[in-house]
């Protein structure tokens, strides 16, 4: 399953390439990809445990980058 994500505050490239590293590690996820220029983050996952692994990635967002915020679009 697939779904991407408006991403406000995020600073910079290497921010960006950092959280990518990060999530890639948490279970059910396939692919991420956050676009530093257009604020946005995509992502495949295990369909079966969304909310479980949307929740994952927003507590991994917080502990690295707390003045980020994502909402799913």
């Amino acid at each position: 399953m697939k779904s991407n994500f408006k991403v406000e505050g995020l600073d910079c490239a290497n921010c960006a390439a950092q959280l990518e590293r990060s999530i890639i590690k948490l279970e059910g996820i396939k692919q991420v990809n956050i676009n530093f220029m257009l604020q946005r983050m995509n992502l495949e996952y295990d369909e079966n445990n969304k909310e479980e692994i949307i929740r994952n990635v927003k507590k991994v967002i917080k502990k690295e980058e707390p003045d980020i915020e994502i909402e799913e679009i």
